[in-house]
């Protein structure tokens, strides 16, 4: 019987002659087939079963190993198996069947209500230490105040944020409606501060002069309003007169805080789902963690036992 050791040198010869595999990459398949067959001990990796592969996979998640590494594991024996089915050293796949291990969904960075709200308020007394000025410092002031209320009241994308046109800021209206991926249009509700604050800003403007523009957010560049590498720079200047670590802010970060706030105190996954714009609702199930520790919390609160000592 053919020993692993050369079904194995075998298999990566083949994969780098007719696949032109990397040296790393042929370094990774042969680094986890090694590991298998020390797992199988005295069974020949041409007898090993779908059980053997499974039990392998759950032994590195005993050892802590996470889903990708059990998963490029898995990779290399499907090729491996494959490789000998094609050669007829095999008359079949005991990978064929099993799943592909599934990486947990990384849970976005979340920001507390209160350093939100010392965001908001930071943000919110140098617009109104600027008042009655019509420089670009006020204006600029005035602007990153209207950006932080409106995407902590609405949890728009900032790319949509940006793009807001200036009637946005001009309805009376509580709701504005938003064009999001694929052309897709939703409707967000406005708080009274966010609302205040577009018009603050636009009212600065034209108090300076500056020329009308369809967009609420205008700019020089190309696109014709600020862009989201400009926000996110200005964002982590002003996290930086607070006290938060600017490495751990950005745009996307103030989407998150939105809805995680929202659910912490009480808002439904699907109207949630509705606000963010997202097409499933899987991807709006990042943010299970925040239902869960509110289902432990009420659990704790409420449930007869949790009141017993």
């Amino acid at each position: 019987m053919t020993s692993d050791a050369v079904l194995i040198e075998s298999f990566l010869e083949m994969m780098s002659a007719e696949r032109g595999a990397a040296d790393n990459t042929l370094e990774n398949y042969r680094r986890d087939l090694d590991a298998f067959r020390e797992h199988l001990g005295r069974t020949s990796m041409l007898k090993a079963s779908e059980t053997d592969v499974t039990d392998h996979l759950a032994a590195l998640t005993a050892q802590g190993f996470a889903a990708s590494t059990q998963a490029r594991h898995l990779s290399a024996l499907r090729q491996f198996y494959r490789h000998l089915y094609a050669d007829g050293l095999r008359g079949d796949d005991p990978t064929r069947t099993i799943a592909t291990p599934k990486k947990r969904a990384t849970l976005p960075k979340v920001l507390s209500e209160d350093e939100v709200e010392r965001l908001l308020a930071a943000a919110r007394d140098a617009a109104q230490a600027a008042v009655g000025d019509t420089d670009a410092r006020a204006q600029r002031a005035a602007r990153l105040h209207a950006l932080l209320e409106v995407i902590y009241a609405t949890g728009l994308r900032v790319s949509e944020l940006v793009a807001l046109p200036a009637s946005a800021a001009r309805r009376e209206e509580r709701l504005i409606a938003v064009t999001g991926k694929g052309g897709k249009e939703r409707l967000v509700p406005l708080s009274e501060a966010a609302r205040t604050a577009m018009r603050g800003y636009l009212a600065l403007r034209q108090a300076a002069g500056r020329p009308p523009s369809r967009w609420l957010f205008p700019s020089h560049g190309a696109s014709g309003h600020l862009t989201r590498q400009a926000f996110a720079r200005d964002l982590k200047a002003l996290a930086l007169q607070v006290g938060i670590d600017p490495d751990a802010l950005s745009p996307h970060v103030l989407r998150h805080a939105f809805a995680s706030h929202l659910l912490a105190n009480g808002a439904d996954l699907r109207v949630l789902q509705q606000l963010l714009g997202h097409a499933d609702i899987s991807t709006t199930q990042i943010y299970t963690h925040v239902l869960d520790e509110r289902l432990r919390a009420l659990v704790e609160t409420h449930h007869p036992l949790s009141r017993r000592s």
